[in-house]
């Protein structure tokens, strides 16, 4: 670790910038933006000052818990993602540190800023942080059991950012039938991507105990379960569309659903769980699926 502060100063400004992209974990700070815009767009808000303190807050605090992550895991990532910052030294772990502290205070700062406005982003940003620090740090480190780390994620993804960030923009308890329906969709779909991200990192889990669903059932069962779950996600959102939800496009809710399964599962058919790389294209294909929910959805409304 004594190299590291040398190796930071050694990169250009464009190389930091990029470390710290690595570090903020893109595919993460993608999602976010997609589910807070998503949101707002669906809560029929003109208001944009109150997206733009939502979603800085957000980012901030998603890069504290996605940054607070690799500070515990700095040694298993060595294995499973040596490209990290951490990992590869571009940073040290006293750097790493310091970014974590600073946007966890910023992510609480600006929903306290946002206060006198709504108590719910508060309320979402606050409850997010805990858990993210509980699925990180001792004594809980709630990321050596997998039943309460797939806990931890879809909560978080699936229900707290969706009804914490449009009970902001609305400025009042509502539940709405396509907020049911898109909460209902995240919250499944991010329990596949809890369960799918431990496939490629299987050695590292398994030299530091880490427990995960698949070290105890086999990756060729996780990734089925996996393709199932998104399955179930994309059928009940289209029945749900036929049925109780009245989209001004009925038609373009209904592509969006099936296309997406069509594709998902023709990709799915090619590939090689013996193959890391793979797995992890795979993986982020998936991330590219969950983007585009949440980037479709309000169009049919």
């Amino acid at each position: 670790m004594t190299a590291q502060p040398s190796l930071f100063r050694s990169l250009s400004p464009g190389q930091r910038f990029y470390a710290l992209w690595k570090f903020s974990r893109p595919h993460t700070i993608i999602g976010t933006t997609c589910s807070t815009l998503s949101l707002f767009l669906l809560s029929g808000s003109q208001n944009l000052s109150l997206f733009l303190w939502a979603w800085i807050a957000c980012l901030c605090g998603n890069v504290y818990i996605v940054g607070l992550n690799q500070l515990t895991d700095v040694a298993i990532d060595r294995i499973n993602k040596p490209h990290l910052p951490l990992a590869s030294g571009e940073f040290s772990r006293t750097q790493g540190q310091g970014i974590v502290g600073f946007t966890g205070m910023a992510a609480l700062a600006i929903a306290l800023f946002a206060l006198p406005q709504s108590l719910w982003l508060l309320t979402t940003v606050a409850i997010s942080l805990a858990i993210g620090t509980a699925y990180s740090l001792p004594p809980f480190r709630l990321k050596r059991f997998p039943f309460w780390a797939s806990v931890c994620i879809f909560t978080v993804r699936g229900v707290i950012v969706n009804l914490g960030l449009f009970w902001h923009f609305v400025g009042k308890f509502a539940l709405p039938p396509h907020l049911i329906a898109l909460t209902l969709f995240v919250l499944v779909f991010t329990f596949a991507i809890a369960i799918f991200k431990d496939i490629p990192d299987m050695e590292g889990d398994r030299q530091y105990n880490i427990s995960t669903f698949t070290l105890r059932l086999g990756a060729r069962r996780i990734f089925n379960l996996a393709r199932w779950v998104i399955t179930v996600c994309y059928g009940g959102m289209a029945i749900a569309a036929i049925t109780f939800l009245t989209p001004a496009k009925l038609p373009l809710l209904l592509l969006s659903q099936l296309i997406p399964l069509g594709i998902f599962w023709l990709i799915s058919q090619r590939v090689n769980l013996k193959q890391r790389r793979s797995i992890t294209l795979f993986y982020q294909f998936i991330w590219i699926l969950f983007f585009t929910q949440y980037l479709i959805y309000p169009l049919a409304f």
